[in-house]
């Protein structure tokens, strides 16, 4: 796309943990409002990837990361660039529901308070987020109750409904529908489709089914480099590499 917004990117990333490199050279860019997927065998690099935008790695006293990671031109790794505020603009949602062990409302309104939106707010807000991520209409009438009686569907739907009340500009999900039934699977799917309306959306994932049904761009990744990337009906139908065709076509993996 000739028009296409560029709202965040890596460029000459390489990242180590010790003396092990797991990202090679990476050079790559998310369009505003489009979803791309991650794909690749096990140990490529796609969930070190996607979490370096979230800076998950911090914590890791043997992380080094070379290169630079951009949202909107910011550099995320910048010393005045703060990880709370990083982590407003770019939400992550992770393979397992993991809501917080408190009642439905809380689990949305906690993330409001610590960052300061106002009580006379948040209720609309929570609704909103709920809404918006498909799970209102199932929970509205028990939002005490403990988001940890919702079957893994709801809890996954509640997790995204937590990252949109905070209306980030990009959401990150690592393989959300890994753990889940076929239905949960089929409305997380449906939700994401929804989502990039408002939002930028990157999912790694290992169901080459679900990165057709769901993504503009496929990015296929192979021992811890970008083989190639594009369109993802061209990825699926045509690709320009043979290792690509390979992976696709469901010869390794």
């Amino acid at each position: 796309m000739v028009d296409e917004q560029i709202i965040l990117s890596a460029q000459q990333v390489n990242l180590w943990f010790g003396s092990k490199q797991i990202l090679k050279n990476i050079d790559i860019s998310f369009a505003k409002n489009s979803v791309t997927a991650l794909i690749g065998p096990s140990g490529c690099g796609k969930s070190t990837l996607l979490r370096s935008f979230n800076r998950m790695h911090d914590l890791s006293p043997d992380a080094r990361v070379e290169g630079q990671f951009l949202l909107d031109k910011q550099n995320l790794y910048a010393k005045d660039m703060s990880v709370t505020q990083l982590r407003r603009r770019v939400g992550m949602v992770f393979q397992k529901a993991n809501p917080f062990p408190k009642s439905i409302y809380e689990n949305i309104n906690y993330g409001l308070k610590i960052n300061g939106v106002p009580k006379s707010e948040r209720d609309a807000i929570i609704e909103g987020a709920l809404k918006e991520s498909y799970i209102w209409d199932e929970v509205k009438d028990e939002l005490n109750k403990p988001a940890t009686r919702l079957s893994g569907g709801q809890q996954q739907r509640l997790c995204i409904a937590r990252t949109v009340a905070l209306r980030p500009e990009v959401i990150l999900m690592d393989e959300p529908c890994s753990a889940l039934d076929p239905l949960s699977t089929l409305k997380i799917e449906e939700l994401i489709i929804k989502l990039k309306k408002d939002y930028t959306i990157i999912i790694v994932t290992h169901n080459m089914q679900q990165a057709q049904r769901v993504a503009d761009k496929t990015v296929f990744m192979y021992m811890g480099e970008i083989i190639e990337s594009g369109n993802t009906h061209d990825i699926f139908n045509n690709p320009n590499k043979e290792l690509t065709n390979n992976y696709v076509k469901g010869k390794f993996g």
